[in-house]
């Protein structure tokens, strides 16, 4: 990695589109997420230590697991990262200099086209299985242990709970509509495997998701996601969401017309990258977690 766990963790931004839209998921999970930024920073707020000698023990070891290349951290890194420079190939820079204002976003449809409604079923099924095979990295468990992740999502807090919250939210809901979870399955019920090569996301971690050739692959992204559509679907039904409610929080910093959801998603895309935000502070809290139990 190019990087450093600390600096990576030091570099998050403490504003910007991406935190801006997170916070605007508060209403979804409240109180779940706080943007942790700044190494020595997250080590005190998951530990509650406040002894610097010792701060600097725990980021110590926490580095030191990171950079051990037999732990699966930097793989889930790098997934992060992958599956959201899938989405976001253009259209951040053009936003850069509008981060305290309310964006317009009609003024943007010029450079931003919505997926096509296959395209994206794809990539929030891509997106959901990095989540899984991260978590598998992550616990030091095989990549396609479904049936652990499924278990583990009862727990699922912070900035984990978040993430899970602004894919269905940002990468169902708003661009698919309510029926984004049968969708993705009809989707995939009928899809080739060859289909599944053609996206762009795929392409991208498809070295890291179970199944040997592409319709293996296939059939593992089938699966994870039929086993974790019960769980999204109480998720959207136990907080009432809809796209427009979502849509409605978004408003605070987004200008839109209710008929534009598809271009919302479309200009989130591009704006944002909270997998890889959320991911890297999932990161550090875990190896945080580690280093202080080791010690």
């Amino acid at each position: 990695m190019s990087k450093t766990i600390y600096q990576l963790v030091d570099e998050l931004p403490s504003g910007g589109m991406t935190v801006m839209a997170l916070r605007s998921l508060d209403i979804v999970v409240p109180g779940e997420w706080q943007n942790l930024v700044g190494f020595d920073n997250t080590i005190r707020a998951v530990t509650g230590e406040t002894d610097p000698a010792f701060i600097q023990q725990i980021g110590e070891r926490a580095v030191y697991l990171f950079n051990d290349k037999s732990q699966g951290y930097q793989t889930a890194l790098w997934l992060y990262q992958s599956v959201d420079r899938a989405s976001s190939a253009l259209g951040a820079a053009a936003l850069a200099n509008k981060v305290g204002e309310k964006v317009p976003l009609l003024g943007f449809l010029g450079n931003i086209t919505p997926k096509a409604e296959k395209a994206q079923t794809i990539d929030l099924a891509v997106k959901l299985v990095v989540e899984l095979v991260a978590f598998c990295q992550i616990n030091g468990i095989p990549g396609d242990s479904i049936g652990d992740f499924l278990a583990s999502l009862g727990d699922y807090s912070g900035e984990s709970l978040m993430r899970m919250a602004a894919l269905v939210c940002f990468d169902g809901l708003i661009p698919l509509g309510p029926d984004f979870i049968q969708m993705v399955l009809s989707r995939f019920n009928n899809m080739s495997p060859q289909e599944l090569e053609q996206n762009q996301s795929f392409q991208g971690v498809k070295d890291q998701i179970p199944g040997g050739n592409s319709d293996g692959k296939l059939g593992f992204i089938n699966e994870s996601f039929g086993s974790v559509s019960g769980w999204m679907g109480d998720f959207v039904k136990s907080r009432g969401l809809t796209p427009q409610k979502v849509a409605q929080n978004l408003s605070n910093f987004i200008e839109f017309s209710d008929d534009k959801l598809d271009y919302l998603g479309a200009f989130l895309d591009v704006s944002t990258n909270y997998y890889e935000h959320t991911g890297i502070q999932t990161l550090a809290r875990r190896l945080i977690e580690r280093a202080v139990a080791e010690i």
